[in-house]
C-alpha cells in the first residue's frame, strides 16, 4: 500500500477540470486508488507504518515555513517514517516539508517565484541515485513555487539544480526524495497555474511559449514507486 499525503487543495477551477493533486499523483505513480490510501494531515491520523510500501508528499498552497500544527505533526511521522525504512518521495511543499523536517533550511526563494515549464541539470551524484541514474544531464521540469530549500540538511545529496533554483533535487540516505519542481503536472494544469500567477510573471507570453512535455521529469515518481516495490 502507498501512501499519498494530500497536504492541500488545488484551484476550484482546476480541480473541476482536472481533478486535485492526489488525482494527479495517482496518474503520474500510474498506481490505481485500490492500491494507495489518500491521507489529508490537515483533518485526518496518520496510519502506522504496517505494509507501507511508500508515501508520497504532495504539493501545497500553504508554507512549510508557517510551522500550522497539521505541518508541525507530518514532520513528526515522517521522521518516524524514515526510522522504520519507508520510502519517502516529496513534491514542491513535500520537498521543503522533509528538508525543513530533517535540519535544513526553507525560506522565500530571494529572486522571487519561479514559473513555467524549466531546464533542470542533474548534479554529480545523480548518476549513482537509484531513480535519476537514466536522466539526462539536462530536462525539462514544469515549476510553481515561491519558497525555496536554501540549505540541505547535513546528511542531504543534491541530485538537481539549474541557474535559479539551487537546489531542485536531493536525496537523505538511500530512499528519501524530494523534488522542487513538480512532476505530476501536464501542460494543462501548468498552464492553469501560469494563468492564475500573472502578476508574478514579467512576461506572460514567453512564460506559455516556453510549455511543453516534460516526460523526464514525469517519469520520476514511476521510478519512485518501482524502487518501492522492489525494495520489498
Amino acid at each position: 500500500m502507498f501512501i499519498i499525503l494530500k497536504m492541500g487543495d488545488t484551484m476550484q477551477k482546476c480541480a473541476k477540470k482536472y481533478g486535485d493533486f492526489e488525482d494527479w499523483t495517482l496518474k503520474a505513480a500510474d498506481i490505481n486508488s485500490k492500491n494507495a490510501q489518500i491521507i489529508d494531515p490537515r483533518k485526518e491520523n496518520f496510519p502506522d507504518f504496517e505494509d507501507i510500501q511508500g508515501i508520497i508528499i504532495t504539493g501545497s498552497h500553504d508554507m512549510v515555513t508557517d510551522r500550522l500544527d497539521w505541518i508541525e505533526k507530518s514532520s513528526e511521522w515522517l521522521k518516524k517514517a524514515a526510522k522504520n525504512s519507508v520510502p519517502i518521495f516529496g513534491i514542491c511543499f513535500g520537498h521543503q516539508l522533509l528538508a525543513q523536517t530533517f535540519d535544513g533550511v526553507v525560506a522565500n526563494h530571494p529572486e522571487g517565484p519561479e514559473i513555467g515549464t524549466v531546464s533542470v541539470n542533474l548534479a554529480d551524484e545523480a548518476v549513482n541515485d537509484p531513480i535519476f541514474k537514466d536522466l539526462p544531464q539536462t530536462f525539462l521540469a514544469h515549476a510553481t513555487h515561491t519558497q525555496s530549500v536554501l540549505k540541505l540538511p547535513k546528511n542531504a545529496v543534491l541530485l538537481a539544480s539549474n541557474c535559479y533554483e539551487g537546489c531542485h533535487a536531493f536525496r537523505i540516505g538511500g530512499n528519501i526524495w524530494g523534488v522542487q519542481f513538480h512532476p505530476e503536472h501536464d501542460t494543462n494544469i501548468i498552464k492553469e497555474y501560469i494563468m492564475a500567477q500573472t502578476e508574478n510573471i514579467k512576461s506572460l507570453s514567453i512564460v506559455l511559449g516556453n510549455i511543453c512535455q516534460t516526460p523526464y521529469a514525469k517519469s520520476l515518481i514511476e521510478k519512485f514507486i518501482n524502487f518501492c516495490k522492489n525494495e520489498d
